[in-house]
């Protein structure tokens, strides 16, 4: 084992460990602990200075280039988005689905990896989202076994080119700034599109028949449950009476899942005494809440407090009832009902709101308090025509049976500044960082997206864990940690081949990355790369791309990685589901890399 590390590698390691725990807290959000650990490293080493450091050396991943690249390519995707530009592919895919369902299938596989080798991968999934359950709503069948395939395809996609994800260009600008010979943008396509190969046939072929066929809430045509409020004025038949003959005299079946008095919440115990104002939170079908409503003399609101009313009826005639899934760059992103002006402008009332599947309701917070993130899915009720033009607004993703997908003007030229976004920097022009930049410039300039849609566009999360981590990555390295932990990892493996060491370090980087941010595993890994090479004599290309795929098998767990979390919602899938799938793609991912790179570089 090497020499024992220094006191400020020692807490830099531990703080570390600290906030790699706290990015697996979903209740902190990662841009509250990356600003966190920013703090804590630059604080900590202007208290505790370590000789030769500028603790203000630590901002400088706020203009990092890689960081530029990532922030101006989710720009230039949320262009695409708005203006439709991949819709006519989505169109294709659909038409060709009702004459051979399984062939489409592994098209649909092939196009959805192939586009996120140069998109971001959320628009992708949201282009193709409302394809699949369309044709298998019409079929008559769940999409569970297609949508999490779908999803896992694009990740694989992202893996081909240095612009797929924000993580490959991490690890390329970090593994360039460590002496490492720079990677062009197809200079590792060849091992990730024949691994890519191996698993796109493990999601055509095995994958979906791991599934379980779940019922699916789309092709359920029965009355739906609904959360509403029923708010007792002071004319209600059951003000001064208790709960249980409340109950009895709606008919004795309906459901009271709570009781919000003011301020106070109360359980919903037979024996409470019913008082004016009280809201009492009632899930059942429309009919039967309409009921419930007449008979105690209650006044219906929905759950942010809107009044239901013959302008806004809780009933299904003239009215239609839609899923909205928030996607990252859209009004609903990071923002809450209350503010959310959208849906007041189509007229529409919000029914309920779940997150990956579960009910998120905080005991004292109601539905118009609770902050949106990508993923969410909106139950919704209004006008059929306002759903309609909802459908029309490319920010927002429809769930529902039909594939009515918008499109503009302007989408032929939002695909060309994507082409030539991607042209200039592979036929070396100039750098991707200077492309980019360019592109999501031009996609505001020609109008294919708004001012306000282009900052939403950059997710906050991703750009304050990029930072963040290329901060503590500078401390590992300055203060001497990372020479440490790489000299553990070579004396842990030592007399094991290059291939053997190779593995191990992405198999490590595999089973971080479903833990914790992807681009954090990065920062922390590239590095560790290149020391072990620097000590074990070796090229340093394969131990990054080492790093580079094992950061990018966000498989197995659904909060690994964005997507997963918004098919998780669209699919009904469960945290089981990923690991059942997720697991063994994982596995054979990583043996066919190992494979891969062992040959060509050992």
């Amino acid at each position: 084992m090497p020499d024992l590390p220094n006191y400020h590698a020692l807490a830099v390691m531990l703080l570390t460990v600290m906030a790699l725990y706290l990015f697996t807290r979903d209740r902190l959000p990662l841009e509250m602990t990356s600003i966190g650990l920013l703090v804590a490293l630059t604080l900590g080493f202007s208290i505790f200075p370590f000789p030769g450091f500028d603790p203000t050396v630590l901002y400088q991943g706020f203009g990092h280039e890689a960081l530029i690249a990532v922030c101006a390519l989710m720009v230039v995707g949320q262009g695409l988005v708005n203006t439709g530009a991949l819709q006519p592919v989505a169109r294709g895919l659909g038409t060709l689905w009702s004459k051979s369902p399984f062939l489409t299938f592994l098209l649909t596989l092939v196009v959805g990896g192939v586009l996120s080798a140069f998109v971001n991968n959320t628009p992708v999934v949201v282009l193709l989202l409302p394809v699949l359950i369309s044709v298998c709503v019409r079929n008559r069948q769940s999409p569970n076994s297609v949508l999490m395939p779908m999803g896992f395809a694009t990740i694989i996609g992202g893996m081909v080119t240095t612009i797929g994800t924000s993580t490959n260009l991490l690890v390329v600008s970090l593994a360039s700034d460590l002496g490492v010979a720079e990677f062009g943008m197809f200079d590792f396509a060849k091992p990730a599109m024949l691994a890519g190969i191996v698993a796109i046939l493990y999601l055509w072929l095995i994958a979906p028949k791991l599934l379980p066929q779940r019922e699916f809430q789309l092709l359920d045509f029965s009355p739906r449950l609904f959360d509403t409020r029923l708010r007792l004025n002071d004319s209600s038949l059951v003000v001064g009476k208790t709960l249980a003959e409340a109950i009895s005299l709606a008919g004795g079946e309906m459901k009271v899942v709570r009781i919000r008095r003011k301020n106070t919440i109360l359980m919903p115990l037979p024996d409470v005494e019913l008082r004016a104002g009280d809201r009492l939170r009632v899930q059942d079908s429309p009919s039967n809440l309409m009921a419930y409503a007449d008979a105690l003399q209650a006044t219906m609101v929905s759950p942010d407090q809107e009044v239901i009313s013959d302008i806004n009826p809780l009933e299904a005639e003239g009215q239609s009832i839609a899923e909205i899934a928030v996607v990252q760059g859209s009004s609903l992103d990071k923002t809450s009902l209350r503010y959310a002006q959208v849906l007041l402008r189509y007229q529409l009332t919000v029914l309920g709101l779940h997150r990956a599947g579960e009910e998120i309701w905080r005991p004292r917070e109601e539905l118009h308090d609770v902050v949106l993130q990508p993923g969410d899915v909106l139950l919704v009720q209004g006008p059929s025509t306002s759903v309609a033009e909802l459908k029309q607004d490319a920010q927002f993703l429809v769930l529902d049976a039909t594939v009515d997908l918008p499109q503009t003007r302007r989408a032929p030229l939002a695909l060309g500044v994507l082409i030539a976004v991607i042209a200039t920097a592979a036929f070396g022009i100039v750098p991707i960082a200077i492309s980019s930049v360019a592109g999501a410039a031009f996609m505001v300039i020609t109008g294919c997206l708004n001012m306000s849609s282009a900052l939403r566009a950059v997710s906050p999360s991703v750009y304050f864990v990029v930072v963040a981590s290329l901060a503590l990555g500078q401390a590992l390295i300055t203060t001497g940690a990372t020479g440490y932990i790489t000299a553990a990892f070579v004396s842990g493996t030592v007399g094991a081949s290059p291939t053997v060491v190779m593995s191990l370090l992405m198999l490590m980087l595999a089973i971080l990355t479903n833990v914790v941010s992807n681009n954090a595993a990065a920062v922390i890994g590239t590095p560790i790369a290149v020391g072990i090479a620097t000590q074990l004599g070796l090229p340093a290309e394969p131990f990054v791309l080492a790093v580079l795929f094992g950061a990018n098998m966000s498989y197995a767990t659904p909060m690994a990685y964005q997507t997963n979390l918004l098919v998780m919602s669209a699919g009904n899938y469960r945290f089981s589901d990923f690991v059942r799938v997720g697991l063994p793609l994982t596995v054979i991912m990583w043996l066919t890399l190992t494979f891969l790179l062992s040959a060509m570089y050992f």
